[in-house]
């Protein structure tokens, strides 16, 4: 008889997603799921989704979850673990929200260490609304706003936001991870687990950032875009742990944010 290996998590419900071929969406889903089941947290946990591609949440996820305005899903979660703190409370974000419209309540939830866990998906490039600049395009990108490519003298340099918030006091743990091959997804994994303990044992401010392809707007193959991820994104946005109160021997090993804004400037170089 099969011994069945691998199943579907309790929490993500059986639906077919809106995302497109190669989006890795789905597989942040799965990890985000994976945790929400390993700690006992589904009857417990309130998801908040804004607008964006993180905005079906509720159709993907068998937990309670509340749509927020773009750009404000830090701002609710924080009132809904402020009046309810036995609730586990997570945010599920992209780039254009979290790093861009949303960008002061991020800061500021930050800064006030806040017991909530962000997962923040960076895909350099407004997903959703039809491939606009989102703060985090790199140099050179071309997008549906930037048509000549992302330039230092009209848009500025792309926001490390993993850099930003560890260098904030009331962040307790952030790390950046990637998604582009089974090693990086299983770090991945470990990192959004760690993110989720921070709430649960410390009760801090959990961040991860997770890089991810779009190959809709990228104009690429699902193939060629997790391979640009690997060459292109990585090299802007250096994978580690940028800070860890609870293990600091780990985030010793990552490069420190001051260095992190040294080591190369945005550039995009198309595969």
């Amino acid at each position: 008889m099969a011994k069945k290996v691998f199943e579907r998590p309790r929490s993500l419900c059986d639906a077919q997603t809106h995302y497109c071929a190669g989006c890795t969406h789905g597989t942040a889903h799965r990890l985000v799921a994976e945790a929400i089941d390993h700690y006992g947290l589904q009857d417990r946990s309130v998801g908040v989704a804004p607008a964006g591609c993180s905005v079906m949440l509720y159709k993907y996820f068998d937990v309670d979850t509340i749509e927020s305005a773009h750009g404000r899903a830090l701002a609710v979660a924080t009132g809904i673990k402020r009046a309810r703190p036995d609730m586990f409370v997570f945010t599920y974000q992209g780039d254009g929200d979290l790093a861009s419209i949303g960008l002061c309540e991020t800061m500021h939830t930050a800064n006030r260490g806040e017991a909530v866990t962000v997962v923040y998906v960076n895909n350099a490039v407004y997903g959703m609304t039809g491939g606009q600049m989102a703060p985090t395009t790199l140099l050179g990108m071309r997008t549906s706003t930037t048509p000549a490519g992302r330039t230092v003298a009209n848009e500025g340099f792309p926001l490390k936001m993993a850099e930003m918030l560890a260098m904030l006091p009331g962040v307790t743990y952030c790390e950046r991870v990637a998604l582009y091959d089974f090693k990086q997804i299983r770090r991945a994994r470990k990192a959004i687990f760690h993110a989720f303990e921070i709430q649960l044992k410390h009760n801090g401010f959990g961040f991860v950032e997770v890089l991810s392809a779009c190959p809709t707007n990228l104009r690429m193959s699902p193939g060629k875009s997790q391979k640009w991820v690997a060459e292109e994104m990585c090299d802007v946005f250096p994978l580690g742990v940028f800070k860890d109160i609870a293990e600091p021997e780990q985030a010793a090993q990552a490069p420190s944010a001051a260095e992190a804004q040294t080591n190369g400037q945005g550039t995009y170089h198309a595969v």
